[in-house]
């Protein structure tokens, strides 16, 4: 956000990185910057999560993916951390050098927790041109998911992240490729899936927004079929092994709260491991009790220190 003055070269912005919380800054020149405010020097006197860039080629198509990595504080490009990978919404957003520190934007929280926190810009993201952005029309699943799997074996592959304490989540988009990707492998040791989607025909007929998916899938459900379902998780819900945490927001019509209900239903009766929490009166962005999102965040910390070191033969052998 920048602010202009007509009496002189003067302008007004805000200005933050990953561990810089914002402030508000003016400049006449763009070789400095002044600080106007101290709204948030309380984050200044904590030790915050450092971060850095991450980049890795798809495997398949060689197209160069970025990211972003987030460290725990005092461990800064450490090795075989116990990685999450928090994936972001949209899809047309992305992962910036910027902080940012609520229930959406909640990679600093999970970092002070311990984790090594990995947020990949996965085709479809925002600011890497138009093809990019484009490239998950008919493929809103596969070539996003292909995207994040190869970033965590690159992550993998260089010690970065410790093999066997991977942990995945995202909401909104980012909870539709969690779904998918816990159907593909069971590497993951917990998952966190919010207003996410799993069944893209009821997906369309239920979202207050259904020409985004006429547009990303080419077509009606009754054009393009096969794409609907070969790209909706529920048709493969049998794979999964991962312990999925849900969080509904009650009232929410971007993405069905009924879509979640599906999901929790299928890992019931798989016995797999799930808790699923229904925010009352909240919309998709949650935002009419702050209560909500302090509930969210919290619950979804605890879902990974409790299942994410557990060996995942546990739960095959005892369903």
């Amino acid at each position: 956000m920048i602010s202009t003055t007509k009496i002189n070269s003067r302008f007004a912005f805000i200005y933050s990185e990953l561990n810089l919380p914002q402030e508000v800054y003016w400049t006449d020149r763009f070789d400095r910057m002044n600080k106007i405010t101290n709204e948030n020097q309380l984050f200044t006197q904590r030790n915050l999560p450092k971060g850095k860039s991450f980049q890795w080629i798809n495997q398949e198509d060689q197209t160069q993916i970025e990211g972003i990595l987030l460290y725990p504080p005092d461990r800064f490009e450490q090795n075989n951390l116990p990685l999450l990978t928090l994936i972001h919404g949209g899809s047309y957003d992305a992962d910036t050098n910027v902080f940012h520190a609520d229930w959406y934007y909640s990679a600093v929280m999970f970092a002070t927790q311990g984790w090594l926190v990995f947020q990949p810009n996965y085709r479809g993201s925002t600011g890497y041109g138009d093809k990019f952005l484009k490239d998950i029309r008919f493929e809103i699943v596969f070539r996003p998911g292909k995207d994040i799997l190869d970033g965590i074996d690159a992550l993998i592959r260089d010690e970065i992240a410790h093999p066997k304490q991977l942990t995945i989540g995202g909401y909104s988009y980012g909870a539709y490729l969690t779904g998918w990707l816990i159907t593909k492998t069971t590497r993951f040791n917990a998952a966190l899936f919010g207003a996410g989607a799993i069944q893209h025909i009821a997906d369309w007929a239920l979202t207050d927004i259904p020409y985004a998916t006429i547009y990303l899938f080419g077509g009606y459900p009754w054009q393009v079929e096969h794409r609907y379902q070969k790209q909706s998780a529920i048709f493969q819900l049998d794979r999964i092994r991962t312990p999925t945490h849900i969080v509904i927001p009650a009232q929410d019509i971007r993405v069905s709260y009924t879509e979640n209900y599906l999901l929790e239903r299928g890992l019931v009766a798989l016995g797999i491991p799930t808790k699923m929490i229904i925010l009352p009166g909240e919309s998709h962005l949650i935002e009419n009790n702050p209560w909500h999102e302090f509930i969210k965040i919290r619950e979804e910390i605890q879902w990974l220190q409790i299942y994410a070191n557990i060996s995942l033969t546990h739960f095959i052998s005892n369903k």
